[in-house]
């Protein structure tokens, strides 16, 4: 399958943005005019979210939305900032959709996007957690199926286990971030290039995650009330929004709203 032209240069445009210290922000965004927006408001590379762009179609989170959805409201982002400049595009792709690493790649590249999330909260089967070592086999395979296109997709390897430790046997945060290094190590040796250990986390959490993990770290961050300069000093290399800034427009959208009730 051939790839987008300039999709190989983008795809190291975006993993080379990544340094620990300095963290690249990627704007969550969900359709067209978002893309549009993040990019000539200045910022380099995004992220398309799932939860947000499943709202934008009306489809539920965590999977309500089929693959092919994805694909399509994707491809009109891709196809929407593609004169504003070489723009890399990574994509929240849940727990994968019950889809094989090659078709998930294949439909990815096809679209011009060069980066991938990649979750271990299974959606189609009860939102089980993966076990550590299923979670480093899809990563693997999402390696493999990548480096057979010629581009080196930037994987971005999560692991929820913040967000559902009460299904999880610990005995509080740190045994939580002991569990996370653990998963994402894993997924570490297994070809992630991003580890994302998803959370609203305080300052020691992301300074010790960020210290222990042993590649760049993507961090969450709500644009409205975070400090952008504080997570540099944390060792973060990577910052997103996930579905608050769509909260926050959605809040501000209200507000003019509630004027002409």
């Amino acid at each position: 399958m051939p790839e987008v032209p300039g999709q190989s240069e983008r795809a190291r445009a975006l993993l080379d943005l990544h340094q620990p210290g300095n963290p690249v922000v990627l704007p969550t965004v969900w359709d067209a005019w978002s893309a549009r927006l993040a990019v000539q408001a200045g910022f380099v590379a995004l992220t398309v979210g799932s939860h947000p762009l499943a709202d934008s179609i009306g489809k539920p989170d965590n999977e309500g939305m089929s693959f092919d959805d994805v694909l399509t409201r994707v491809a009109q982002i891709t196809a929407a900032v593609a004169d504003l400049g070489s723009v890399p595009i990574s994509v929240d792709l849940e727990s994968g959709y019950g889809l094989a690493a090659e078709r998930l790649i294949e439909g990815l590249v096809g679209v011009g996007a060069v980066g991938l999330n990649i979750e271990d909260t299974v959606h189609s089967e009860g939102g089980r957690l993966r076990s550590s070592g299923e979670h480093a086999e899809l990563v693997a395979a999402l390696r493999s199926a990548a480096d057979a296109t010629g581009v080196h997709v930037v994987i971005n390897a999560r692991t929820d286990v913040f967000l559902r430790q009460g299904g999880l046997e610990t005995g509080g945060a740190d045994d939580l971030v002991d569990v996370a290094v653990a998963r994402l190590t894993e997924c570490a040796g297994a070809g992630a290039d991003v580890l994302y250990p998803v959370g609203r986390h305080g300052p020691e959490t992301l300074r010790r995650l960020a210290s222990e993990l042993p590649l760049p770290v993507n961090a969450i961050a709500a644009p409205d009330q975070d400090d952008p300069a504080a997570f540099g000093p944390l060792g973060v290399a990577r910052i997103s929004f996930g579905p608050f800034l769509q909260y926050a427009l959605s809040a501000r959208a209200n507000e003019l709203l509630a004027r002409w009730r």
